[in-house]
């Protein structure tokens, strides 16, 4: 005991590890390195397991570049998709099919809905159009056609939920598999969503049975585990796997799954499994908090992954594939071809097949071979942690160094000897990092006692961010280092990219050693304007700078300075021109594209290198804005999200455009200047250009040129005008289009 009491200090040193490790694991303070380390042990302990053997029960029909050379780009006319199923259920005699694809919209590839409107229009009085027309109508309406092949056979379709801003919709919905009831008031933790896109109601009747195929990403971006039910508007739905399981094993009712009320009260957030209920039969699927299961990976994935068997489309549309070679098999339509974008980041892979995944949840269910983080986790690692935790606080402060390593590495043995049995014998995947780090960090604290001091995080902290933020910034974040880290977050934020115009005709009139000097010069301004504005630069990319707002330093404000500096950049720029001008230096140009949106944000990258950079839907918009400011005549293009956060501005709006890789239309706009410089004649010509743009979106040309008249009296020079004086001559030659919705389609990149 008096040993004990001289080594008060080393114990409490030694304790301190463990004190924090308890918090991250009780939920109090949430460390992302063991959140990290944990996905780590659990990816690589996955790979070193798996089966790697086929299952043949399970077949994959590949929407592969063989089947997009053969049969057409997608999406393909219904009417092949209704050969393959006949195929499918007729020739190769299959015992279920699911559809890893949504039928958001109708099939009008076949021309149907124009020849009605011309049946009912210029052609209605020609009988032979018509009669002909009627004659054809089934074999023209895909729709149907696809729908009757569904009609009657075990189909469950596919379709994804959404939690978008405004939560579209789309299709129809089936049926919920559990009502809200069931849960008997418990606020258990589904994965929730706001929208979703289905399929169409005549596709959806024929085949009444759907589940959604949402993976979820974790922080790391890696699909680890699939919500076998979520939750929409108070109603729960299945996944594509649940459902095609479900319908093999005689459709059982669903029902939740409760632990038992051992320490847990009604208040508890999860459930220890969902309940297929069939007869006086009871299956349970062990499921996580979030009512999700771990995928069961068998392989690497892919077609030469040798996990399951993959059949090309193309040789089922071909009949290349005997009759029968398919018989009694389970049979998931989905594509590994990258253009189509299903393909994942997993542990396993990092160009993994979505609709594999799905065929391994199949896989596990039908063995009961699940692997699960059970609704005890937390308690188990807790005990863990504390009888780890105070033999080394107790015993390390009492033997030499020699014994304190034996001792060490004993009791990380041992933990990590328990984790994997537990996962090995019983597909339990529980807590291990947290336990190993307590133990190493122990050790090296009870080692070296009076090492660390108070300013070291601090240090660390600023000479980690320093080489990607602005120093200013750093100053600000060693205030309070814990609130920062490299780990990958989601959070709205600002992103501006800038390209250099004129670039390519200076280096042909240029030395090398002459570009580099003004490149490096125009960068520097351009640089200390973001950096004045709080931006953080990204990256530099030949003649493009890329910059953001928001991180790692929180900033309310970031569409308004991102918008700020894009003005002030664009000004920098006229006034590097005219000193070009005086120096007989060609002039250059700008352009520049500001987006706001929700971002991952964090240190991407290898081994050899890494950066801390922005990634998502969002920054790819904003270059895409930036490339259309040259097409508008502009020198500065900014979405609609982030001048809705920039209300200090005066706005013109210049189109409603749709980018490559995005289904939804965005508005786009530009920044005429700070809204207190903003005159009365730039009010009056923007609001004549808003009653100009109401025209054009209603096609109503003859307003459209009545008030072009009166804006290119106000603004004649402005190239804007002009362009939209070209559209309307050229649409005014088209019919009008009752399915026009204003938008302007961009297909390059």
């Amino acid at each position: 005991m008096g040993a004990l009491v001289r080594h008060w200090p080393r114990i409490l040193v030694t304790l301190l590890p463990l004190v924090i490790v308890l918090l991250h694991a009780t939920g109090a303070v949430r460390l992302g390195v063991l959140d990290r380390l944990d996905s780590i042990i659990y990816d690589s302990r996955l790979r070193a397991t798996m089966p790697k053997t086929l299952d043949d029960r399970v077949v994959i029909v590949d929407i592969d570049e063989k089947s997009l050379a053969d049969v057409g780009r997608w999406p393909w006319g219904r009417n092949r998709l209704s050969e393959l199923t006949t195929e499918l259920f007729e020739r190769q005699k299959i015992a279920l099919l699911g559809f890893d694809i949504v039928f958001a919209e109708a099939d009008e590839s076949s021309g149907l809905k124009r020849l009605n409107e011309l049946a009912q229009r210029e052609l209605r009085d020609q009988a032979g159009f018509v009669d002909k027309l009627r004659q054809l109508q089934t074999a023209l309406d895909y729709d149907a056609m696809f729908a009757k092949s569904l009609e009657g056979r075990p189909v469950v379709l596919g379709y994804y939920l959404t939690g978008d801003r405004d939560g579209h919709t789309s299709g129809v919905l089936p049926a919920p598999v559990m009502a809200k009831e069931a849960l008997q008031g418990r606020p258990i933790k589904f994965t929730s969503w706001n929208g979703f896109g289905s399929n169409i109601a005549q596709i959806a009747k024929a085949a009444p049975v759907a589940g959604h195929f949402n993976p979820i990403p974790e922080a790391d971006g890696v699909v680890r585990s699939l919500p076998l039910i979520a939750e929409y508007k108070g109603g729960y739905y299945e996944s594509l796997s649940l459902a095609m399981f479900r319908m093999l094993a005689g459709s059982p009712t669903v029902v939740p799954g409760f632990p038992k009320d051992r320490l847990l009260g009604r208040s508890y957030q999860g459930l220890e499994s969902i309940q297929l209920k069939l007869g006086g039969k009871t299956l349970s699927i062990p499921v996580d908090d979030q009512v999700s299961a771990l995928i069961p990976f068998r392989g690497f994935g892919g077609p030469r992954g040798g996990s399951f068997k993959y059949v090309s489309a193309a040789d089922l549309l071909s009949k290349s594939l005997p009759a029968e070679s398919l018989k009694n098999k389970i049979v998931l339509v989905g594509t590994t071809a990258p253009g189509l974008q299903d393909l994942r980041v997993t542990p396993v892979s990092e160009i993994y097949p979505g609709v594999e995944a799905h065929a391994n949840v199949i896989s596990g269910l039908l063995d009961g071979n699940t692997l699960v983080k059970p609704d005890y986790a937390i308690g188990y690692e807790v005990v863990v942690l504390l009888l780890a935790g105070l033999l080394l606080a107790f015993a390390l402060p009492l033997v030499s160094a020699t014994r304190a390593v034996i001792l060490s590495v004993a009791v990380a043995a041992v933990v990590g000897g328990l984790n994997l049995w537990l996962y090995l014998g019983a597909g339990l995947v529980l807590p291990l990092a947290g336990a190993l780090i307590m133990v190493a960090t122990a050790f090296a604290l009870n080692m070296s006692y009076g090492y660390f001091v108070e300013s070291r995080s601090k240090r660390e902290l600023a000479n980690l961010f320093g080489t990607y933020v602005p120093p200013e910034l750093v100053d600000e974040m060693v205030k309070d280092p814990d609130s920062y880290s490299m780990t990958a977050t989601n959070r709205e934020m600002t992103v501006m990219f800038c390209d250099m115009r004129g670039f390519t005709k200076m280096s042909e009139q240029m030395e090398p050693i002459q570009l580099q000097s003004l490149l490096n010069g125009v960068f520097t301004r351009l640089t200390g304007i973001i950096r004045a504005n709080r931006g953080t630069i990204d990256k530099y990319m030949g003649d493009c700078v890329m910059a953001f707002w928001g991180a790692p330093v929180e900033t309310p404000e970031h569409a308004h300075l991102a918008v700020k500096s894009a003005m002030e950049m664009a000004n920098a720029v006229r006034g590097i021109n005219e000193e070009h001008r005086a120096k007989g230096i060609p002039e250059i140009g700008i352009g520049i594209g500001v987006n706001t949106g929700n971002m991952c944000v964090g240190d991407m990258g290898s081994n050899i290198r890494r950066s801390y950079t922005v990634i998502g839907d969002a920054v790819n918009l904003g270059s895409r804005l930036e490339g259309l400011s040259k097409v508008y005549g502009v020198d500065i293009v900014v979405s609609e999200s982030a001048r809705k956060l920039a209300p200090a501005f005066g706005w013109q709006e210049l189109d409603r455009v749709r980018v490559k890789g995005k289904d939804q239309a965005v508005a786009i706009f530009w920044p005429v200047a700070p809204a207190n410089r903003v005159g009365a004649e730039t009010e009056a010509e923007i609001k004549a250009w808003g009653s100009f743009l109401k025209a054009y979106r209603s096609q109503d040309w003859e307003q459209c040129d009545l008030l072009m008249m009166n804006l290119l009296r106000m603004n004649a020079k402005k190239y804007l005008y002009h362009l939209y004086s070209d559209r309307v001559a050229s649409m005014r030659l088209l019919p009008f289009d009752l399915e026009w919705d204003g938008a302007t389609n961009f297909e390059t990149k």
